[in-house]
């Protein structure tokens, strides 16, 4: 398993081309040999294979937004290509709305298109979850009910740790649940923030998550990227969080 630094934690460093360039750079020089593409500026697919293969990185994921992937899939694909990753991903899905409607078979029928012409284009689609896929429709949660309503060789999903146990659920059980498709997952830590129902994310290793289980599970189902992931750095420098998180995951030997 490879350590991987999702650039949403430095989106703030990735507004345009130049601070975007720095930040690959950056997150190199922590360790990283990966990085997951998301909250950045635009980028052509050719600059960012350039800027890649100069710090020695490989894109693990991307996030695209649901616009793109349901407008021209097989560009998307071709884009990746370019710049060689095969796994694409939607960062997140309104299954539920604030008025409690649900959404859940509309986006069946937006996505069963998408994940299709992903594969025949030689890409995975990965769904990301939050604490929302933990609802219930029906009376299963809905990512029970998308694990069944997609086949494992259509759709993965990229396990957030923090969002999990917001959820109700058990990061390292749902990572066995879905083992083989999950080949990318997001760690990020979760922590008592010292005001009640009110947890932080906080570097891998700094808060309550049981990661000595997370990395067992996640090996033995096949991981192939640890992501890691801090939405929120609570004004800390996000690169100083991507290094300490770096620095927890290396002490389990991994790179």
């Amino acid at each position: 398993m490879e350590i991987s630094a999702q650039l949403f934690t430095t989106y703030e460093f990735c507004k345009d081309l130049d601070s975007f360039a720095q930040t690959l750079k950056k997150v190199a020089d922590i360790g990283y040999k990966s990085v997951q593409v998301s909250g950045t500026c635009d980028y052509e697919p050719e600059w960012l294979n350039e800027e890649l293969k100069k710090n020695g990185l490989k894109c693990a994921l991307t996030h695209i937004s649901g616009d793109k992937l349901q407008s021209d899939i097989v560009k998307v694909a071709k884009n990746h290509d370019i710049f060689d990753c095969k796994y694409v991903g939607l960062g997140w899905y309104g299954f539920v709305d604030e008025d409690g409607a649900e959404h859940y078979d509309e986006f069946v029928r937006a996505y069963k298109p998408v994940v299709k012409g992903l594969k025949e284009n030689g890409k995975y689609f990965m769904y990301h979850n939050h604490d929302g896929e933990f609802q219930k429709i029906g009376g299963k949660l809905i990512i029970e009910k998308l694990a069944e309503d997609f086949s494992a060789d259509e759709m993965g999903f990229t396990i957030d740790t923090f969002w999990v146990q917001v959820g109700g659920g058990d990061p390292a059980q749902w990572i066995e649940k879905l083992s083989g498709r999950v080949p990318c997952i997001h760690l990020k830590d979760y922590a008592h923030s010292g005001k009640r129902y009110n947890p932080i994310m906080v570097p891998v290793g700094e808060g309550n998550l049981n990661f000595d289980r997370i990395i067992e599970k996640a090996e033995s189902s096949g991981t192939k990227y640890l992501i890691v992931e801090q939405d929120n750095c609570n004004g800390e420098d996000p690169f100083d969080c991507l290094k300490r998180s770096y620095d927890y995951l290396h002490s389990f030997g991994l790179e």
